[in-house]
């Protein structure tokens, strides 16, 4: 649970407005914000991943490998 408190002329100005559910108004904003905080992150990590390779990687490739691979009988 957490506890938010607004100066008195903001929770007035809000009164003004009832048909607005701030509760859900506020939980929705920090949903999008903690969302937005992690897609930071996973880009970070995402491009410190593809800082650590060369670049000549190629799937194509990796597939030809594998499927051209001999296989041991059996």
């Amino acid at each position: 649970m957490m506890t938010v408190r607004v100066d008195k002329d903001l929770k007035e100005r809000m009164r003004r407005h009832p048909k607005v559910n701030w509760s859900e108004y506020i939980r929705e904003s920090l949903e999008r914000r903690v969302m937005e905080e992690e897609m930071k992150e996973a880009v970070k990590a995402m491009d410190e991943l593809a800082g650590k390779t060369t670049g000549t990687w190629s799937g194509a490739e990796e597939i030809r490998k594998w499927r051209d691979k001999p296989h041991g009988s059996g």
